[in-house]
């Protein structure tokens, strides 16, 4: 029977494309963030390869795959090993059911929201395990802060979620979208004060989820050396930086859905109907992965006990 084989082929395809596609936006994504954070602090920023410097990450890349691996004498290999694989699993196992557009998912569940939770809570034991495996106190120091920060932001970040799921009536992507039509009325940040307040704890718990400033405590260089990444070389230390910016991009997509209408049109006017379902998407995406570039390059970072405070208050 030749089905099973089309419908793995399907999915490999599928998954194919969208793996690349957000390596490219993420890689464009660290390209436009050190940008954003050039400008801010009157620097030029990446210029040299390539014109303005844009395929500087494909030349980081290229140098991270050509790095020797190093794994320490006393560290866990069998661990140490696993951790960024983790990290880079949770976020890519979260991509299956982020809906690109009303024809493109590749499986719309009807859990997708608690699955998405539940998958993508791999990335903080991921992060928890490369500083236990590495046998550094500075890496055990960086994935104890890690574990803590992210089980505390966990909570504001699912219930502010939570909160669409109550008035779209369902945990399906697809149900939480099509609940959101119309403008600006119709998108659950301007449903009513409690959802406009809940997008931005949303928002703040979602810099502390991905461990960006001012949240960006476990790998604090000024006090642990590299946080949980203090031991990685080589492509290890790639996949982890590839697993943040993935979940950065993941954290967007969650916050546009929710919050911002998803593959929507703002306006149901031409010429903004012409505009393809993904590209609103994308757009959203970005406009909210220049907001997080913005509060990494403006806002200093927290102490760790005003981290948590916050966090549980």
């Amino acid at each position: 029977n030749a089905e099973p084989l089309m419908v793995f082929l399907f999915f490999f395809l599928a998954a194919f494309i969208v793996v690349n596609a957000m390596a490219l936006i993420g890689g464009l994504g660290t390209y436009a963030e050190r940008k954003i954070s050039a400008d801010l602090q009157m620097r030029m920023g990446p210029n040299r390869v390539g014109p303005y410097g844009l395929i500087q990450f494909l030349a980081d890349g290229v140098k991270f795959i050509m790095k020797e691996g190093i794994i320490p004498k006393s560290a866990d290999k069998f661990l140490f090993t696993l951790a960024p694989t983790l990290c880079l699993v949770g976020v890519l196992g979260s991509l299956t059911v982020v809906p690109y557009s009303s024809g493109f998912i590749l499986s719309d569940l009807d859990i997708g929201l608690f699955f998405l939770i539940g998958i993508s809570s791999l990335v903080g034991l991921g992060i928890f395990l490369g500083g236990y495996a590495s046998n550094s106190k500075w890496a055990m120091l960086g994935g104890m802060r890690a574990a803590a920060q992210i089980i505390s932001y966990e909570i504001p970040v699912v219930i502010s979620g939570l909160s669409c799921v109550l008035l779209a009536g369902g945990l399906s992507f697809t149900t939480l979208i099509e609940a959101q039509t119309g403008f600006p009325h119709g998108w659950f940040i301007f449903h009513n004060p409690f959802t406009f307040i809940g997008f931005f704890v949303f928002f703040v718990g979602g810099l502390a989820e991905t461990n960006r400033a001012p949240f960006d405590l476990p790998e604090a260089e000024a006090e642990l050396v590299s946080g949980y990444q203090t031991e990685y070389s080589g492509m290890m230390y790639a996949m982890f930086w590839l697993g943040e910016y993935a979940n950065i991009l993941l954290m967007c997509a969650l916050g546009s859905i929710l919050f911002l209408g998803g593959w929507l049109s703002p306006l149901d006017i031409f010429p903004f109907t012409m505009v393809p379902d993904p590209l609103w998407l994308i757009i959203k995406i970005l406009f909210l992965f220049v907001l997080f570039a913005l509060v990494k390059a403006i806002v200093p970072r927290y102490r760790y006990d005003q981290l948590m405070r916050l966090g549980w208050k």
